[in-house]
């Protein structure tokens, strides 16, 4: 599960990342290079409470649609 482009932008901040780096403790280097890859482990439970905090959006808002891709 990937975060959508709202939710990145929403987060890309000093204020937001350095929460991040406390709710995932990790530095603020990997906190950009989560953001910048879009990271799974931005929608770990510790990073989405952040997230939801920060944004006040709902999950839909924050999440981008999964795509099933059938063979």
């Amino acid at each position: 599960m990937k975060l959508s482009q709202k939710a990145l932008k929403a987060i890309n901040n000093p204020v937001t990342r350095r929460r991040l780096m406390d709710g995932l403790d990790c530095t603020e280097f990997t906190i950009s290079r989560y953001i910048q890859k879009n990271s799974d482990n931005l929608t770990k439970a510790a990073a989405m409470q952040v997230i939801r905090e920060v944004t006040g959006w709902p999950d839909n808002e924050i999440l981008e649609e999964a795509v099933i891709k059938i063979n």
